[in-house]
């Protein structure tokens, strides 16, 4: 039994097998190795567990669910309500058929890709350079050189509120660039892919390729989010970035990658506030000289 104090309240909570910890820093769980603590966090044991904690929340409780926290920026007052960890739980990777895989949320989207790979299956070779979980691959429509999470999708399987688990369709979703838009308050927990068949089994080989030329071109192995905006339609965001003149430059502990714009590296002690002012301060001057207007990638939460 877990007593969880929220609001001001009590509650008692039974048949839980996971760890609940109490302000919890979000800087150990972010690729950015900042933000302030989740009021509540919480490692499931597995999807049966999560189903016994749902519906035991109270109504009024927010809850966040965290994979890698690699497409994510948490604010220095951290994150009301509870924080649920996937990365490394929800973990199972499959092959259903010839040409299918089974993925619950928590396999790295890297994983995904090198499994495919092996098992002679193309497709999923882009998944490899998307730094973080394949629930967040789903929940953003997350793609890289030319390919989207989604094209791969047969069906999804998820868990809501009230702790019930569904089988949905494409159909099910509004889907377009980097977003994805279904029911309020249902999780995406597995899904089920269609890959094709790759009989001379070039997929490992292309999937080394990609990983020089992202190596070549990123800044990996350094504190960042991944790419920190949307490509606008028809351009590059960090073209428009570097041509505005914002490469290398600073506020506070967080700068402009001098080797891809569009990724901000928290280079000396960044906290939230310079990341999230960084950004602010980047969409108002493109906006300014260019008429464009852009949209930042990163998932921005939690309390200033």
């Amino acid at each position: 039994m877990a007593i969880f104090n929220s609001m001001d309240n009590y509650f008692n909570f039974t048949g839980l097998r996971g760890t609940l910890r109490h302000n919890e820093p979000m800087s150990k769980h972010t690729s950015w190795r900042v933000g302030g603590p989740a009021q509540w966090f919480y490692e499931p044991a597995d999807v049966i567990d999560l189903a016994q904690l749902l519906p035991q929340l109270p109504d009024n409780m927010p809850v966040f669910w965290l994979g890698l926290g690699s497409n994510l920026l948490v604010r220095d007052g951290g994150i009301r309500g509870l924080v649920i960890l996937t990365a490394g739980l929800l973990n199972e990777i499959k092959q259903l058929n010839d040409n299918t895989l089974y993925v619950e949320a928590g396999v790295s989207s890297a994983k995904v890709a090198r499994f495919a790979a092996r098992a002679g299956l193309t497709g999923a070779e882009f998944l490899a350079g998307i730094p973080g979980t394949f629930g967040g691959a789903l929940a953003m429509n997350a793609g890289a050189w030319g390919g989207e999470t989604w094209s791969l999708v047969q069906r999804v399987e998820t868990l809501n509120r009230q702790g019930q688990s569904h089988r949905r369709l494409l159909t099910d979703y509004e889907i377009s660039y980097r977003s994805v838009k279904g029911q309020e308050n249902e999780w995406f927990i597995a899904a089920t892919l269609q890959l094709s068949d790759n009989p001379k089994a070039e997929g490992s080989a292309k999937i080394q390729a990609l990983l020089k030329q992202r190596n070549e071109t990123q800044p990996t192995g350094l504190p960042t989010c991944g790419s920190v905006f949307r490509n606008p339609p028809g351009d590059y965001a960090a073209r428009l970035i570097e041509q505005a003149g914002w490469k290398g430059r600073y506020v506070g502990g967080a700068c402009v990658s001098e080797k891809h714009a569009n990724f901000i590296i928290n280079n000396n002690g960044a906290i939230a506030a310079d990341i999230e002012s960084l950004i602010k301060q980047i969409q108002a001057d493109v906006a300014q000289k260019y008429q464009i207007d852009l949209i930042p990638e990163v998932h921005i939460v939690g309390e200033p």
